[in-house]
């Protein structure tokens, strides 16, 4: 088979969605730059930070290349789905930087207005400018009521991505404080609940994007209903134990302990972070299953 054709696309930088996506890499190099710069990462989340601009920075220069180049199609993939994907994602990550880094970074630096308190202001400026970027993209690109487009475009398939984002940042919780959840196996179930839930949530982005929904022993409507169900059901009982079994008097703590000096320097805060992410997936699982009701969903013969 012989090597794609390169032909270089103009409309990757001058249309609107170029002008974002260049925006993008600038806002992201900026941000990175600046915090290498001023040593800025040391605090508890700083390596996040530092990950989440370098690899938002990489991957949007590394697909601006391949549509300036017109070598989108060199994969076998769904470009559509797979940029639509990856801009909520990087919106997800660069939301969470932006208020990671000033909440640790300034609670560390003791001065007013010396140097490393100002870089650390610009940079999270920078930051986010990139979130608003990448979120232009997404409502650039999202599907219109009546269009026909990529499922990861449409309103599931963005709730999709949120989905997983959220339980990844569950599980960098419990990481870090396994005895959360290895106290009592109500709170065992709701990690199951949580592992099985991503694991659905991620075959149905990787079928989507890899254009693989045909493989399925059963309609692709018909598997994210059941995945939806499925999703909504394990949540509802996460979203009963975990409170239950961290926040009772009789199995945990129901006021924050003395020894919390500060935020999330303590399992109490911890908890109470998994509890609200809990829910917050709850929520958008059952948005979820509402907007999927409505979508008509086309397949390839």
């Amino acid at each position: 088979m012989p090597p794609a054709a390169v032909v270089f696309n103009s409309q990757a930088v001058t249309s609107r969605l170029g002008v974002v996506r260049v925006l993008q890499v600038a806002f992201t190099c900026v941000a990175f730059s600046l915090v290498a710069h001023s040593g800025g990462k040391a605090h508890a989340y700083g390596d996040f930070c530092m990950f989440a601009w370098c690899a938002c920075f990489a991957c949007s220069l590394l697909l601006l290349l391949l549509e300036l180049l017109g070598q989108r199609g060199c994969a076998q993939i769904s470009w559509q789905n797979l940029t639509v994907t990856y801009a909520m994602l990087a919106a997800l990550l660069l939301l969470s930087a932006s208020v990671l880094h000033p909440v640790y970074r300034l609670r560390e630096i003791s001065c007013g207005s010396c140097e490393p308190r100002t870089f650390t202001i610009v940079a999270t400026v920078f930051s986010c400018l990139a979130f608003l970027a990448y979120a232009a993209e997404v409502a650039l690109t999202r599907a219109r009521p009546g269009e026909v487009t990529g499922y990861m475009a449409s309103v599931p398939g963005l709730l999709k991505v949120l989905e997983a984002f959220v339980a990844c940042l569950i599980f960098v919780v419990l990481a870090e404080r396994p005895d959360l959840y290895s106290r009592y196996a109500a709170l065992q179930w709701c990690l199951a609940v949580y592992c099985v839930c991503f694991v659905l949530v991620a075959v149905v982005i990787l079928l989507t994007v890899c254009q693989s929904t045909g493989r399925l022993c059963l309609p692709f409507d018909r598997f994210l209903a059941l995945c939806g169900f499925v999703a909504v059901l394990g949540y509802v009982t996460a979203a009963v134990l975990w409170p239950v079994y961290c926040f009772s008097d009789k199995y945990g703590h129901s006021r924050r302990t003395p020894d919390c000096r500060f935020v999330g320097g303590c399992d109490w805060d911890m908890q109470l972070a998994v509890t609200v992410f809990t829910y917050v997936n709850l929520l958008a699982y059952v948005a979820d299953m509402v907007y999927s009701s409505r979508l008509v969903i086309i397949s390839r013969s």
